[in-house]
């Protein structure tokens, strides 16, 4: 039997612990999280304070200190690790500052076999001149998103907000207070929206569908000041202009909360943990997962760092097998993800053209844009494509497709095909299903692949 503790409940750390308690039992698992929760879907929380859920805030969670606590493992809540001793490998913890009469958290000091660290990250927080105001708000936790909503339903005062940041979460935050009833602002540095995850050609696309749907995009324009009457904020101050708001959102990202670790293991050059394929990181009886951690990226072929809750939960799950003594290696991510505003839908994989370029690849990308269906059907949706691939290899890197049609499932194959490593031209001819209900005989990704050069 071993002692194995994880540092941190969210999507990494429920997904190790369930993996543990499933397939190795006899071993002692010991869950340590600051928060009151755990496996909160924080990707759900925009949708929430948009008024488009059912049964929030309840549905947005996946499990619960209790239901791991029936599982077999030992949860405190609340509680805050305060040191590791790696050398005598012992975790010391006392209540965290959400600790309360109710829920008091825990004190003392326990030993490891194994320990897992599931950190997760910790928002971007620029020392900008106002950022204590009220009304200042950051939404990472579940809490966050909860005083945001009651703010929004107690003071009618607060009519327009300011989104800081125009990544996927400002922009899907943006929706959210628009649809809210609020005027809503969006500012960033980049010239556009969605910036590192398209390339121009599709990041313009839903630049123009936030200023069809009537948010204010302040793109190319940094924040100097956050302005206040003292007590709350009033204002927004960028390096190009002066503008009054109620509220402001700072979205601008994450960082790898390494606090613990960070002068004891070996670190990637933006601090999150570095990890070989079994999730393993410096020290050989310490793994970390999820957001802390880093990933191996199939497309580059190298150690990156791309935060998802998917690369998370298959993180925590290598993890748990190899500290359970089963040798198991990741198979690499590709960072598939995607975006749904205002109906019109963004997806990607792999890297753009762009990123291929900052990565110092020779790629080349083919375009294709078409409609989703025959031209005889009557309800029918425009796609936007495009594969990019390396020229001397001619394997595929990454896909990028947007359209008000749901396309989704794009992201699977392109998925599997940017880690085995297949090449452009095996699309050419490949076996793709055709029927008008779904898809054209001679449809986007056979004419792009066709038009590669």
């Amino acid at each position: 039997m071993s002692k194995i503790i994880v540092v941190g409940g969210n999507h990494a750390g429920t997904a190790a612990v369930n993996t543990i308690l499933e397939n190795y039992p006899g071993n002692e698992v010991t869950v340590i999280e600051a928060n009151t929760n755990t496996s909160f879907l924080g990707c759900g929380m925009a949708m929430w304070i948009g008024n488009q859920t059912v049964g929030a805030p309840e549905s947005l969670f996946y499990s619960s200190p209790e239901k791991l606590g029936a599982a077999g493992a030992k949860v405190y809540v609340c509680t805050e690790v305060t040191n590791i001793d790696f050398e005598n490998k012992t975790v010391t913890f006392a209540p965290s500052e959400r600790a309360t009469a109710d829920s008091p958290g825990a004190s003392g000091t326990e030993s490891y076999d194994k320990l897992i660290l599931s950190t997760g990250s910790l928002p971007i927080i620029p020392n900008l001149p106002g950022k204590d105001l009220e009304n200042v708000q950051q939404v990472k936790l579940y809490q966050d998103a909860q005083v945001v909503i009651d703010k929004l339903e107690a003071n009618p005062d607060i009519k327009h907000v300011t989104v800081v940041g125009a990544g996927y979460i400002g922009v899907e935050l943006a929706e959210a207070f628009q649809r809210h009833g609020k005027d809503v602002a969006v500012v960033d540095i980049a010239p556009t929206c969605l910036a590192g995850y398209y390339d121009t050609e599709f990041s313009a696309l839903m630049a123009k569908n936030l200023q069809d749907h009537g948010l204010d995009c302040k793109f190319g324009q940094a924040v100097e000041e956050i302005l206040g009457d003292g007590t709350k904020v009033t204002g927004i101050k960028t390096d190009k202009e002066e503008f009054a708001t109620d509220m402001v959102i700072l979205a601008i990202g994450f960082r790898p909360n390494n606090a613990l670790g960070k002068d004891h293991l070996e670190l990637f050059r933006n601090g999150a943990y570095l990890v070989n394929k079994n999730q393993q990181t410096s020290d050989p009886d310490v793994y970390a997962v999820g957001d802390c951690a880093t990933v191996y990226d199939n497309a580059i072929r190298d150690v990156n760092y791309i935060a998802l809750a998917t690369n998370a939960v298959r993180s925590g799950i290598v993890a748990a097998h190899n500290v359970c003594g089963t040798p198991l290696e990741s198979a690499g991510v590709q960072g598939s993800n995607g975006i749904c505003i205002f109906g019109y839908k963004l997806i990607s994989t792999g890297i753009t053209l762009a990123k291929a370029e900052k990565f110092g690849i020779d790629a080349l990308a083919t375009d294709f844009e078409d409609w989703q269906k025959p031209g005889f059907i009557p309800e029918n949706e425009m796609v936007k494509f495009r594969i990019v691939y390396e020229k001397s290899s001619r394997r595929i890197l990454g896909m990028q497709c947007a359209s008000t049609y749901d396309m989704s499932n794009l992201n699977h194959m392109f998925s599997l095909a940017i880690q085995e490593g297949i090449t452009i031209d095996k699309l050419k001819l490949l076996d793709i299903f055709f029927l008008p209900h779904f898809n054209q005989p001679y449809n986007y990704i056979t004419m792009a692949a066709l038009g590669a050069e």
